[in-house]
């Protein structure tokens, strides 16, 4: 089963699919952001050309464990995306993964990869939901 994976900021927008198996994490594109319903469509649109069943929403949840505003904004782009998924007949679920320390593991793995600051900022959202989805998959095989 095909997954898609988000990581959702306030200007960028991290995106990573899995292979058809759904055992190895991509990293597809950073997305720059619009307008939330131009992004949800744009998103919604890849996940159903490619035949995802499962979308896996980064949630940002804080480090003392719990929720605040990002985890909010989080799920409602995820209810907006579940009702574009309802509204084009498709079928897919969607399902979150605890993003706590991403962004800060994809910056050591960009630096170490010897990335300038300057092409970090551009990749950075992508290896954060690569990151986000291949934990997904590691947790929850056949899933």
């Amino acid at each position: 089963m095909k997954h898609l994976s988000i990581d959702l900021g306030d200007v960028r927008i991290g995106l990573a699919m899995s292979d058809s198996m759904g055992i190895i994490a991509n990293g597809l594109e950073t997305y720059q952001r619009k307008f939330i319903y131009k992004d949800v469509e744009y998103i919604a649109k890849i996940a159903m050309d490619n035949g995802v069943k499962c979308v896996v929403m980064g949630l940002p949840i804080n480090m003392n464990g719990t929720s605040g505003e990002r985890v909010e904004k989080a799920k409602e782009f995820a209810n907006l995306l579940d009702e574009k998924f309802k509204e084009n007949n498709y079928e897919c679920k969607i399902d979150y993964q605890d993003e706590r320390l991403t962004t800060v593991t994809s910056e050591r793995v960009l630096i170490e990869a010897g990335v300038r600051r300057e092409n970090r900022k551009k990749v950075i959202d992508k290896v954060a939901a690569t990151i986000i989805l291949q934990t997904y998959l590691d947790c929850h095989p056949g899933r």
